[in-house]
């Protein structure tokens, strides 16, 4: 974000919906595009997001993420940690949408969907923190 990209950018600019912090390594997660015959349910979509989020963990700096979604999607993020900060923040058609945020390290575990993935996302987790342990 801070590209002037993300369309929730345009939502967050010149609010203080949450502390300054939370902005900052943020990227917007809800242009994840799966062809139609790949759309088999929030399974599908909670493995994609895993193996995504993972990539973006290993390969460059994310704290945060935020999305524009429908009530439906709304639901989804917030079982994976993350919290609706506007409910009706825009409409797209006759459909009302919302914004959501949740933290990076929160979102990977709670889409770890089995004893290997939580591994990993644990492991992945560790190695991101040992940098500030070593400036502590």
């Amino acid at each position: 974000m801070n590209q002037g990209l993300a369309p929730c950018e345009a939502l967050l600019d010149g609010q203080s919906l949450l502390p300054a912090h939370c902005y900052d390594a943020s990227w917007e997660v809800g242009r994840l595009v799966l062809a139609p015959e790949y759309r088999a349910g929030p399974e599908v979509l909670k493995r994609c997001l895993f193996v995504t989020l993972l990539h973006l963990l290993r390969t460059t700096r994310i704290e945060n993420v935020f999305a524009v979604c429908t009530p439906v999607l709304a639901r989804l993020y917030r079982r994976l940690g993350c919290s609706v900060i506007i409910k009706d923040a825009c409409e797209n058609g006759d459909q009302s949408l919302s914004l959501i945020h949740g933290k990076a390290s929160g979102v990977l575990m709670a889409l770890a969907g089995n004893e290997e993935e939580k591994l990993l996302a644990q492991c992945e987790l560790a190695v991101r923190r040992e940098p500030e342990l070593e400036m502590s």
